[in-house]
């Protein structure tokens, strides 16, 4: 069975993943920590998000995971695209969720400038656990806002100042037409990150693209709304 392959985006790691791990069971599933956070937290951040995509690939390559199923989230959604335009043959089925095609993310709860400028004023850990908070609808109350703000607290400052200024130089939106492998748009219909617009964009520019909008969830739908995520993930995977 084709694998499937999680990307996790800003401040992400592969240990957010686990609900999906565990419904995905009939497949292999492969989650990556991208240099400068999570499990990979102590290597340094890349510069672009063509760097962390050639380092995904490269990645892959070396565990002999040649084709293979790809979703990615967030930055991770960046990465992603950037992946299936270095190696479309390698990519069997593409699912975008909370995420977009410009990485300047107007309509963001805040500017990534101004999340620089807090960064730095504010430090890494405490920045961590802010931004954590705005994946969620109850922010610091949801039940597993913990477990993401303890991943999220892993990376630098140094991580997080390069890692906001590779999504704010990235644009997909002119390949968006390019992308043929059959794709999902899932979007959380509260996301403080991505609105409407950039959703709308990925699902009405990709030829082959289906669209899924999980009811009363933000940024972190697949925690948030485990069950309908991991279904909906299930039944287009397995279509």
């Amino acid at each position: 069975m084709t694998p499937v392959v999680f990307v996790h985006g800003f401040l992400g790691g592969s240990r957010q993943w686990q609900g999906q791990v565990d419904a995905l069971a009939g497949y292999d599933v492969v989650t990556l920590d991208l240099p400068g956070f999570g499990e990979n937290a102590q290597l340094d951040a890349l510069s672009s998000i063509l760097g962390f995509a050639d380092w995904a690939l490269n990645e892959l390559k070396m565990r002999g995971i040649e084709k293979f199923h790809l979703v990615g989230h967030s930055m991770g959604g960046m990465v992603v695209q950037e992946m299936i335009a270095r190696a479309p043959e390698r990519v069997d089925r593409l699912v975008l969720y909370g995420t977009g095609s410009v990485g300047v993310l107007p309509g963001r709860f805040e500017t990534i400038d101004t999340s620089k400028t807090r960064a730095c004023a504010d430090g890494p850990q405490a920045t961590a656990r802010r931004i954590a908070a705005t994946w969620f609808l109850e922010r610091e109350r949801a039940v597993t806002y913990e477990d993401c703000a303890a991943i999220a607290e892993q990376s630098s400052l140094k991580a997080i100042l390069t890692g906001l200024d590779a999504m704010h130089s990235w644009s997909g939106a002119e390949r968006l037409s390019a992308i043929k492998a059959k794709t999902l748009v899932i979007w959380g219909d509260r996301d403080r990150t991505y609105p409407w617009s950039q959703t709308e964009k990925l699902w009405q520019s990709i030829p082959n693209a289906n669209l899924a909008v999980i009811p009363e969830s933000a940024h972190a739908a697949h925690l948030e709304k485990a069950g309908l995520f991991n279904g909906v993930l299930n039944d287009f995977l397995g279509a």
